[in-house]
């Protein structure tokens, strides 16, 4: 490659490149890059109580002696963007280095699928989700068996999915699906009863005086519909109201694998007082769900941590009209957690949106209801 050649390609690859000082940019679908202080808000000890950005003082849990990162490195906005979010349950905490070399799994099918979603980049990740029982169920040919992948921001859970059917995955379900730059669903609006009344005003508008509209006919028009999702596939909505995804993977770099379970035992002993704790198994509507994903990146900021938020919750876990939760609004994506800052991030960040300590642990994320993103 020539050096002229290579000087282009670094030169195109800047303008890819997220930068952090970028200020306000207007993204797809109107969604707007915006600085740090502007995409979530920071406590206020005036409003959320003088302890609001305190470390937690009952915290009996403690990182390794020489578990040491990088505390220097600035992180707001050098996350790469991404447009849709896959889990993919594994039952397991650590993976071959790179998941996409996970033999026979859907991660490395995914790898090599050459059907790519048509709505934005996907994020992989490998996850501890539960595999289903028809997974070890011997008529299943290794290579072969079904599992469950969940789509964020969607909250939809897919089951059924092998690495032979992901092609039809891709099509059908992720590049169908809602993004990180899609505005939020809006809820349908109440119908309303006409009356003869009603009737009667528009004729005397003058609306019942337009002639009839004129269709084309049938023979006309070329109408093509799209194909029906495979019926193999199920799906249903995830029973969470929040999810807490941890790098736990100790392949790519052992501070991964000794804080995430580290800080979920912090996370549990904070949310069960709370009766908002579930386990891997626990499928009971609402709740914050801890899962364990293989590699995000930033590695040398562990931990890490994404924390999806629904739509329509108030600090309750609870919906504040009644109607079932939604879609992720929110996506807000930290580093640098210890476990005394486990209280903080369950009371303000996870409850309530909020961030405590923005300069040293905010990598970024996404707000849909506000259309703004970190990238």
């Amino acid at each position: 490659m020539s050096s002229t050649f290579s000087s282009l390609v670094r030169k195109g690859t800047s303008f890819l490149t997220p930068n952090a000082s970028s200020g306000n940019l207007t993204a797809s679908n109107g969604f707007v890059t915006v600085p740090e202080g502007k995409l979530f808000p920071k406590v206020d000890p005036a409003v959320d109580g003088e302890d609001c950005d305190h470390d937690c003082t009952s915290c009996t849990i403690k990182y390794p002696a020489k578990f040491s990162i990088d505390e220097t490195e600035k992180l707001y906005g050098m996350v790469k963007g991404w447009s849709t979010h896959m889990l993919v349950a594994t039952g397991k905490s650590d993976w071959v280095r790179d998941v996409e070399d996970e033999k026979g799994s859907v991660m490395a099918a995914v790898g090599k699928c050459k059907v790519q979603p048509t709505n934005g980049r996907l994020m992989l990740s490998a996850s501890n989700m539960p595999v289903p029982s028809s997974h070890h169920d011997d008529a299943h040919a290794k290579g072969s068996e079904p599992t469950t992948v969940l789509l964020l921001p969607s909250f939809t859970l897919v089951e059924n999915v092998t690495p032979q059917s992901v092609p039809e995955l891709i099509n059908h379900y992720i590049s169908t699906s809602s993004t990180n730059t899609s505005p939020l669903p809006r809820s349908t609006p109440t119908s309303k009863a006409v009356s003869l009344s009603d009737t009667a005003k528009s004729a005397d508008s003058g609306y019942a005086s337009q002639p009839p509209l004129q269709l084309p006919s049938p023979t006309s028009l070329h109408i093509s519909y799209p194909l029906l999702p495979p019926s193999h596939f199920t799906t249903r909505p995830s029973p969470h109201s929040y999810l807490i995804l941890l790098c736990s993977q100790k392949t790519r770099d052992a501070r991964c694998g000794q804080s995430a379970p580290l800080l979920r035992r912090e996370f549990e002993r904070h949310l069960r007082p709370l009766g908002l704790y579930r386990d891997l198994n626990d499928e009971r509507p609402g709740g914050v769900g801890i899962y364990f994903i293989s590699h995000v990146g930033g590695h040398k900021f562990s931990a890490n941590l994404m924390i999806y938020r629904r739509a329509g919750l108030d600090n309750k876990a609870e919906t504040k009209d009644g109607k079932a939760p939604g879609e992720a609004a929110q996506c807000i994506w930290l580093a640098r957690v210890r476990p005394e800052d486990c209280e903080g991030i369950i009371r303000y960040t996870v409850l309530q949106g909020k961030v405590t300590k923005p300069e040293r642990q905010l990598r970024g994320g996404f707000d849909r209801e506000k259309q703004m993103i970190s990238w």
